[in-house]
Order: structure tokens, then C-alpha cells, then sequence
């Protein structure tokens, strides 16, 4: 039995499990995504047969491409009624012969296809929780667990979710066309809400499983890299909010120690951040700069750039408070505020911070109360433990609980 191909089928159905299921749905319409996806599977079902017997082929996407458009014959031939009601958008050049082959499984079709089910996912009015578990599973080739992990939730619930999102999208009809975002910019700002959203949900998930974490932000970052692509989306906003998703994601490993424990940014091992990562933020950042639009993403990018920054300089502080002043005039949220307050207080000092915090209404959440106990620490020991203690209160997170509690009560 060849080993190889046992390791390599789950690594190639999340990188191209969703490439053929947008392909198929976009030739056939989104109304027919489910036969879509059942294909996919059947194709990698396909592979499990034979690669661990038979040893994985010399081009194993060539070949997984190859069996799912056999499939996808093979289906029409059967299903003379699903033949009929996609013969208006199917011809059987796209799949029939080599020359359809190529066609259907080119490249650029792939890419638009994907842009076309992305654009469609959000066209929807889907909550976002919705439609991120619908892109991590109909683009990311994420499974129904993975996705219930991600969430916090259990397989029922997720799939019940993804039910209902289909059944939206069926309903809907969403063409599975090139967009054309200078006619509907709006489109647009509304993917890169959820990109932002799916990379968030990655990037602060208090779920524990730090692999499946960094997954949705390799995730995120790879689908907003599509975008880039494509040279009527990639626009300075695209390009700002991969620059930020690069910079976060380059201190990912050090914000987590050995034990699976949050490492304050003060603490972090600076030689775990990763320098290509850096760069690569910094060459998107670069690109961004084109225009005169001023978005939250170009903002929060010069932020996490400056994050990046080795050096502890005032003057790094001082430009990164500058940054949080702009941003919270565009992205008026508690946390853009309390991050605000945190870069104020290395600026002008804990008590001048304590003053601007106490201007803030009082926020129930324990990120608000943690602020105030750190700066309070050598201000007022014992007001500093009441605001850590309410912060324990006010989480459901044990991880965050734990690190309270060895970081600041028990020291």
C-alpha cells in the first residue's frame, strides 16, 4: 500500500475540492451545487480506491480534474432530466474531448469560477456567519467538523447552517458570472467584509486548536490573494486588507507559547515572527498607496505594520496612536478604542490612559476590564485585581481565564 497517496488526498481535496466544485456549479448554475459537490466527492472517493494501491499519478490535479469531468459526463448521460434543464447553459464542448478538458479545468476558469461563487456567497443576505461557513466549506474544502470546531458549535447545528445557506443561494438564482465591481463597488466591499470576518474569526477564535486556526487564516489570505488576480478587483483596498492579514499573520506563532497560552505583545519571541511574511505585508501595503481612498483596511495594515517593528521607539507608538485616532473616525467599535487606549497609554503614560478610558462608556466585556487592570498594575494594586477579577468573570473562555489569572493574580 503506497502511504503517499493516503497523506496526499486530505491536502489536495482542501486545495482542490473547491476549485471543481465552482467550476461545475458556475457551468451548470448555482441551482445544481449540490450535484457539484457530489462529484468532488466522488472524485476524491475515486482517488482513496486506487492511489494508496496503485501509487499517485505523475500530475495528481491533472488527474483529479480528468476523473471529475468523466463524472460529470457520465452524470448527463445518466440523468437525461438534469440533461434538459442545463442544456441551456451546457455544451458538451466543455467537457467533452481534450480540447474540453482544457477548457473547463483551465486555469483562468478556475480563478473567475471561484471569484464568481465568492461574489455569490456575499451577493446573499446570509448572515455572516453563514456565509463564512459556506465559503469555508464550498471553497476552502473544509469539512463539517472542521467548520463546527471554527464556530464553537456541533456538526448539527453547522449543518442545518449550510442547509439553509444553499437553499438561499437555490433560491436566489445568483448568476455565477465575472462581477463587474467598477459598475457595483458595493459587491465588492461586501467580499471583503467577509474575508475580513473570516480571518478574524481565525485570527482571535478563543477555539484552542491553534492548526485549525491558522488554517482560516491561511484561508482568508488565500482567497483575498485571488483577487489580486483578477485586474478589475485588485484594487488598493484589496491589496491594504492582504497587507494586513500578512502582518498579522507573521506574528501568529508567537502569540501562542508551547502550552497553547496567549503570549502578551510585550513578551512575544520577536525571532519566531516571520520575515516573509513581513515582506510580503510590506510589498501589498506598497501597493495599496494607489489612489486617494483612505480605507479602514489601509489603516489597520500601517498598524499592523508598525506591530511588526522590532524596536520599542516612542516615536513607533506615536505613529501607530496617530493611525488609531484616523481609524476610529472611519470604524467607530470598542476594540478599535480600547487598542486606541493601549498605544495611548505607551505614548502619555498609564494615568493619562485611565482618564481616556474612563470616557469610553463602560464596555460589559472582559477585554475593557483587562485594559483597566494593566493600567491601573502600578497605579493601584488592589483596584487592578477587581478589574482582572471582573475580567475573569465576564469571560467563557478557560484559556483566557488561565492566562489572567497566571499573568496577573498570581503574580
Amino acid at each position: 500500500m503506497h502511504i503517499e497517496g493516503e497523506r496526499l488526498i486530505p491536502h489536495l481535496f482542501r486545495q482542490e475540492s473547491g476549485k471543481i466544485i465552482s467550476t461545475l456549479s458556475r457551468y451548470w448554475g448555482i441551482g445544481h451545487l449540490q450535484v457539484a459537490e457530489d462529484i468532488a466527492a466522488e472524485t476524491f472517493l475515486k482517488a482513496l480506491e486506487t492511489w494508496p494501491y496503485h501509487g499517485v499519478p505523475d500530475n495528481p490535479v491533472a488527474w483529479l480534474y480528468r476523473v471529475a469531468r468523466n463524472l460529470s459526463l457520465n452524470y448527463l448521460k445518466r440523468n437525461q432530466r438534469f440533461q434538459d434543464v442545463v442544456s441551456q447553459n451546457y455544451t458538451s464542448g466543455d467537457l467533452d474531448g481534450e480540447a474540453g478538458e482544457d477548457v473547463l479545468f483551465k486555469a483562468d476558469n478556475i480563478r473567475d469560477s471561484q471569484l464568481a461563487m465568492l461574489f455569490a456567497i456575499c451577493q446573499t443576505d446570509l448572515p455572516a456567519a453563514s456565509q463564512i461557513a459556506l465559503a469555508l466549506r464550498i471553497l476552502c474544502g473544509f469539512s463539517i467538523g472542521e467548520i463546527a470546531n471554527a464556530f464553537l458549535s456541533n456538526e448539527e447545528t453547522i449543518n442545518k447552517r449550510l442547509y439553509r445557506a444553499k437553499e438561499k443561494l437555490r433560491q436566489q438564482a445568483i448568476p455565477l458570472t465575472k462581477v463587474d465591481t467598477t459598475c457595483c463597488p458595493e459587491q465588492l466591499d461586501a467580499v471583503l467584509t467577509m474575508l475580513y470576518l473570516l480571518y478574524n474569526e481565525g485570527y482571535y477564535s478563543e477555539n484552542h486548536d491553534q492548526i485549525l486556526r491558522k488554517d482560516l487564516c491561511l484561508e482568508a489570505i488565500r482567497l483575498t490573494a485571488l483577487l489580486t488576480e483578477d485586474p478589475d478587483m485588485d484594487t488598493p483596498e484589496v491589496n491594504a486588507l492582504l497587507a494586513l492579514m500578512s502582518f498579522q499573520t507573521s506574528r501568529f506563532e508567537a502569540r501562542i507559547n508551547t502550552l497553547g497560552e496567549m503570549v502578551l505583545y510585550a513578551d512575544q519571541d520577536v525571532d519566531r515572527w516571520n520575515e516573509e511574511l513581513i515582506r510580503q505585508g510590506i510589498y501589498f501595503l506598497n501597493r495599496s498607496a494607489r489612489g486617494d481612498h483612505l480605507s479602514k483596511y489601509h489603516l489597520e495594515a500601517m498598524i499592523a505594520y508598525y506591530y511588526t517593528e522590532k524596536e520599542e521607539t516612542g516615536e513607533k507608538w506615536s505613529k501607530v496612536l496617530e493611525l488609531f485616532d484616523l481609524l476610529k473616525e472611519v470604524d467607530q467599535n470598542p476594540v478599535v478604542e480600547l487598542n486606541r487606549i493601549y498605544a495611548f497609554a505607551k505614548v502619555f503614560g498609564n494615568r493619562k490612559a485611565i482618564v481616556e478610558a474612563e470616557k469610553l462608556p463602560p464596555l460589559s466585556n472582559q477585554y475593557y476590564n483587562l485594559l483597566l487592570g494593566v493600567l491601573y498594575l502600578e497605579i493601584n494594586r488592589d483596584q487592578a485585581m477587581d478589574y482582572f477579577q471582573e475580567a475573569i468573570n465576564r469571560t467563557s473562555s478557560a484559556a483566557e481565564r488561565s492566562f489572567i489569572r497566571k499573568n496577573y493574580l498570581e503574580k
